[in-house]
């Protein structure tokens, strides 16, 4: 008799936490940037021809012969003091090391085994993880030749890759994958048939209901000056020591993207590099860090502006919160070391009132203080940023909409333009994140910016959407009669 069961699916897709996770680990300078960022198939960890650019762990998913791995570049091992920048580099590199299922040892087939190569292959070894030896750099027909010197090391046969040309890169995958542990079996369950018996039918004219926000992590970017804290937030926030912090402007040079879980959500938190003032940023380096801390931005939900409470406003924290509503975040203004300032209210108010004058287009911005350091009120910054992001994904009804368009409009009418009124008929909201809303009418599109803004202040206040950037646009109708327009 035929198998008449119901077919079987996975029960859930592996949470990526779940999935196995590979580190990249070497002395500074041997390629291990460029070896990740050619694994996860993008231009995702920042690389320059200076040792040390990479400071904290940066993780991304690959896809290697069928198998998805969480693969993990690390920052440069160096002898150095335990307290020292160098120091905690490499205690966030062992860190990674540990929680590896394969570790990936990559030296520099160009320069030779060096001593620090040989120091920390012996290190390795006592780690008790599975470990591939990659040459890397061992481009051309001497590539492989001086790749076999790696024998010494003691960790196995070298894997002769050049990650800057892209060579080898397929023998890597696959000597990768061979040192993976066997992959879980999925749990399945049964189908349920497509059309139940028992189930409603859905009506057609039932009116749809957009959901609150997309599927999928909250998205936010940490931003800020240097030395304000963004890193000791994050690391709040997880409550580990996941990035380097230290009293050293500066130390964050890539954005770093970590996955938070807190009451349900999943949130993508970004840690970036502090931006300074244009006119001094002069290294190549800090200016793609500057560019990686902006492209975050822009593809985050929620902009937490962290500032530095004992020093209130800078004109630079400014630029970055205009540089936030220019690009339609949501904004949070994190307040850290609220714990050091000694007149909290007088501090607060002058925030408050630099903020209301500078920044009128993001008013009602939500505040949250806290110290990052002692953990003290982090509590409330998350969801802080849960309302910022359903305020951004506000929509507001039609009809609703127009009824307070038309009170606006008798409360203060349409302004005089070359001696002639402008009729403004209709509003709508064509898109949110962030609200977006259209003024319909003759010469619309003529609407002064004092108006505009009178409009925009209204809804703010009336359909409750503060601290996000609004967007209000204009579309002119037709005038049959005007002869000027005719060819």
């Amino acid at each position: 008799m035929a198998d008449r069961r119901r077919p079987m699916r996975p029960v859930a897709p592996v949470p990526s936490a779940d999935l196995p996770l590979v580190a990249i680990v070497g002395r500074p300078n041997v390629g291990k940037s460029t070896l990740f960022n050619r694994l996860v198939g993008r231009r995702q960890a920042l690389v320059a021809d200076t040792p040390g650019v990479t400071r904290d762990r940066k993780e991304g998913l690959a896809l290697l012969r069928g198998r998805t791995i969480r693969l993990v570049d690390t920052a440069g091992l160096e002898e150095a003091a335990p307290t020292s920048l160098f120091g905690r580099m490499r205690a966030s590199s062992e860190s990674a090391v540990r929680e590896a299922v394969l570790v990936l040892f990559c030296i520099d087939a160009r320069a030779g085994i060096t001593p620090a190569d040989e120091h920390f292959a012996a290190w390795v070894r006592k780690q008790g993880r599975p470990v591939l030896l990659v040459a890397n750099k061992a481009e051309g027909r001497g590539g492989a030749a001086s790749a076999m010197e790696a024998y010494s090391l003691g960790l196995g046969e070298p894997v002769a890759v050049s990650a800057e040309h892209g060579e080898g890169l397929s023998d890597l995958m696959g000597e990768i994958v061979e040192h993976l542990p066997p992959e879980p079996e999925a749990e399945f369950e049964e189908e349920e048939d497509e059309f139940e018996a028992d189930a409603e039918p859905q009506d057609p004219d039932a009116e749809i209901v957009l959901p609150a926000r997309p599927a999928g992590p909250i998205r936010i970017a940490i931003v800020g000056r240097p030395n304000a804290g963004k890193s000791t937030l994050l690391n709040a926030l997880l409550g580990e020591e996941r990035m380097i912090t230290g009293p050293e402007p500066g130390l964050t040079r890539d954005s770093v993207a970590v996955t938070l879980h807190d009451e349900g959500d999943v949130f993508e938190v970004v840690d970036t590099a502090g931006l300074r003032r244009k006119a001094r940023i002069d290294e190549a380096l800090e200016k793609m860090s500057v560019s990686a801390s902006i492209e975050a931005l822009k593809m985050a939900e929620v902009a937490v502006l962290v500032l530095d409470a004992t020093l209130g406003v800078h004109e630079q924290d400014l630029q970055i919160a205009r540089l936030i509503e220019r690009e339609g975040r949501a904004c949070v203004l994190a307040l850290n070391k609220w714990d050091a300032v000694e007149d909290r209210n007088a501090t607060r108010q002058a925030i408050l009132d630099r903020l209301s004058i500078s920044l009128a287009q993001m008013r009602g911005v939500p505040v949250v203080t806290f110290s990052a350091l002692t953990g003290a009120s982090i509590h409330r910054l998350l969801p802080a940023v849960r309302e910022a992001c359903a305020v951004w994904n506000a929509r507001v009804p039609t009809g609703e909409l127009n009824r307070w368009f038309e009170d606006a409009l008798e409360r203060h009418a349409a302004p005089l333009v070359e001696g002639r009124r402008l009729k403004l008929r209709y509003m709508t909201q064509v898109k949110s994140r962030p609200p977006t809303f259209v003024i319909f009418g003759t010469r619309a599109e003529q609407t002064p910016e004092d108006y505009k803004r009178y409009l925009v202040n209204g809804l703010r206040e009336t359909f409750n959407l503060p601290g996000v950037p609004i967007r209000l646009q204009t579309r002119g109708t037709k005038n049959p009669y005007n002869t000027k327009s005719r060819s």
